[in-house]
């Protein structure tokens, strides 16, 4: 019986977790020539945790880099409204300021996907 009762409170968790997950986000981008990943990837975290991971309906945010200073963002959000309310006041973030000088904006491409 106990056995039941927790495969049913996780997959109920699962579910919960899942659901949840309505938008994804996307974004891609190059960084500017000469800035190296060892010197971006703590202004990606600190935009992570001091903007986009405090504003509502914010579920998960990882970040990823390739080859020739390419990076890859993905974002999740509970509504298409949470994500757009992020995106307009991401610009103003002053974290974001940081880590907008060290990418090239031109390269900067953003999609969303609800499920």
């Amino acid at each position: 019986m106990k056995e039941v009762t927790l495969i049913g409170l996780l997959t109920a968790s699962l579910f919960s977790i899942t659901a949840q997950a309505e938008v994804i986000e996307i974004a891609t981008f190059k960084l500017n020539d000469g800035v190296t990943v060892e010197e971006f990837t703590p202004l990606d975290k600190a935009v992570e945790m001091q903007h986009v991971s405090q504003q509502p309906g914010f579920i998960s945010r990882e970040a990823a880099h390739g080859d020739n200073g390419e990076w890859l963002v993905v974002v999740h959000w509970e509504t298409i409204e949470d994500a757009e309310a992020s995106m307009n006041s991401f610009m103003t973030a002053e974290a974001a300021k940081e880590f907008m000088s060290h990418l090239d904006a031109n390269t900067m491409s953003m999609k969303r996907y609800s499920k």
